[in-house]
């Protein structure tokens, strides 16, 4: 059998398999971090899993392509393989499904071991059509060197347009096919491309494959993930994350973003109070300042809990809502009742708004902590040092710890390092899952919270007090966080390993 690809025909075709497979093969990874973050969430470490299997899939894959275009050199192989990869791409968010209901049950109990075993198995099912993926570019390669000569300049072409295809490929699957079809499809139009491709190699009656691969992309997706005992009213994929908004029994609505093990807003009917941490937002300002506060800066607002809240309780009270995610205010706005007369929202990432805005507020709120991984800019001495430009004289600031009950090691850090900013940091153990660390320049006290009684709302009176007896020194120890070093990801996933093996 012949290993020469004779006509500029083929050779232009080869180039198409190329291009197409490059751009399948990052546009695969992209729409595996987008698959995996609704039960995972989006940390480095997950990115980090994903990456190291793709680069590891494609270096198998390019041995064995590499091996098989030697026994085989033809071009009916190669299409074969494509179509085969074609094949299990589309599967993928089908088959990923089941695996990751397993992750779901196994992190609710915090069972890391098979957390993490499972997140292994999903992505051993990317990594078998990617390496099918990574098998073809060897393949094209023989195919396409007809002279010994010229190999090192058929090769260089081969590689460029694999790669522009790669960066087509990413380009298409973050900036259109994710945010405007979703992650199930965005699987399937690449299943589709490689389907065409090796259809028209393999002969006309296999474009039956592509075509069936098209049609499942008319499938109801559905619910991503089943509510316990609420319904979803809602869910979307949003160009950050995965969020979606359960209701429960009585009207309570929760919002929950990618892996769903946190809650980042909440709405009661008929009430302005949830019961839990982010009623401590209303009354720890007092702790530092005795009138209400006139302007207030939310960084992390999500569906505006707080911002409704301060709307009701301090209608005198401007407040700015950050939010890096603009479809959480809109969402707030049609589930959450997010009414404030006197708010002005910002679809801005935190650090860089402060870095560009210049007015000083009375207290700045830090709830932007997306459960379990942090931002590793937003837990720096650097970033409260900026928070620190951008206080009024008396002003405070609060930030929501969120952490493993019983386990404080990000408390630690983080209290530690608003310490090498602030003179005065203390803590409120609000929650077993939170706690609220409050900082100032100046005194910061039980005392002056509960000398402030007469400036709170009679509804929030009683909440007053409870701080008040709650308000602490910060917790010792911890070590400083600074743009160059903030390995936050790896001590939250220390704290929750640890926090399983406990249990």
């Amino acid at each position: 059998m012949s290993s020469r690809v004779e006509t500029t025909t083929d050779i232009r075709f080869l180039a198409i398999v190329v291009f197409v497979v490059g751009a399948a093969s990052l546009g695969t990874e992209i729409a595996a971090a987008r698959l995996l973050a609704p039960y995972f969430g989006a940390s480095t470490i997950v990115w980090a899993n994903i990456i190291g299997v793709v680069l590891v899939a494609l270096a198998v894959g390019y041995w064995l392509g590499g091996r098989f275009a030697d026994r085989h050199p033809s071009l009916r192989g190669l299409c074969a393989i494509v179509m085969l990869a074609a094949v299990l791409l589309a599967f993928v968010p089908f088959a990923a499904r089941p695996f990751l209901g397993v992750s779901i049950d196994a992190l609710a109990s915090i069972e890391a071991g098979a957390f993490l075993g499972s997140l292994l198995g999903v992505l051993v099912l990317v990594s078998v059509p990617v390496m099918l993926l990574g098998a073809a570019a060897p393949y094209a390669l023989r195919l396409a060197v007809t002279d010994v000569e010229r190999s090192g300049e058929v090769a260089g072409r081969l590689y460029a347009i694999s790669t522009g295809g790669s960066l087509v490929g990413t380009m298409l699957a973050a900036l259109f096919l994710i945010p405007f079809a979703g992650t199930q499809r965005t699987f399937l139009t690449f299943a589709v491309a490689l389907g065409v491709v090796g259809s028209l190699g393999l002969g006309p009656r296999f474009l039956v494959v592509p075509a069936l691969l098209g049609a499942l992309t008319l499938l109801t997706v559905g619910a991503i993930k089943g509510a316990g005992d609420g319904h979803v009213l809602f869910e979307t994929e949003t160009p950050y994350q995965y969020a979606r908004v359960v209701e429960h029994a009585g009207g309570e609505r929760v919002l929950e973003l990618n892996e769903g093990q946190a809650v980042h807003s909440v709405y009661e009917p008929g009430s302005y109070l949830t019961g839990n941490y982010w009623d401590g937002f209303l009354v720890l300002p007092f702790a530092a300042s005795g009138p209400p506060p006139r302007r207030v800066l939310m960084l992390g607002s999500a569906a505006g809990t707080v911002a409704r809240a301060y709307g009701h309780f301090f209608p005198g009270t401007w407040f700015d809502a950050v939010e890096i995610d603009g479809e959480l205010t809109t969402i707030g706005r049609r589930y959450f009742d997010l009414r404030n007369p006197r708010m002005q929202t910002y679809t801005e990432d935190a650090r860089p708004f402060l870095a560009t805005d210049d007015r000083r507020y009375d207290v700045i709120m830090v709830d932007a902590y997306r459960q379990p991984y942090v931002p590793f800019y937003l837990v720096t001495r650097e970033f409260f040092g900026r928070v620190r430009e951008h206080l009024a004289v008396g002003g405070s600031v609060i930030v929501n710890v969120g952490h493993p009950e019983g386990n404080d090691d990000l408390e630690r850090v983080v209290g530690r390092t608003m310490a090498a900013v602030f003179p005065v940091v203390r803590r409120d153990p609000i929650e077993p899952l939170n706690t609220l660390l409050t900082a100032s320049v100046g005194p910061v006290s039980a005392a002056s919270l509960r000398d402030a009684r007469g400036s709170l709302p009679p509804e929030l009176r009683r909440l007053g007090n409870e701080v008040a007896g709650e308000i602490g020194p910060r917790l010792p120890g911890g070590e400083i966080y600074t743009d160059d070093r903030a390995p936050v990801e790896w001590l939250v996933d220390l704290s929750i390993l640890g926090y399983a093996n406990e249990k």
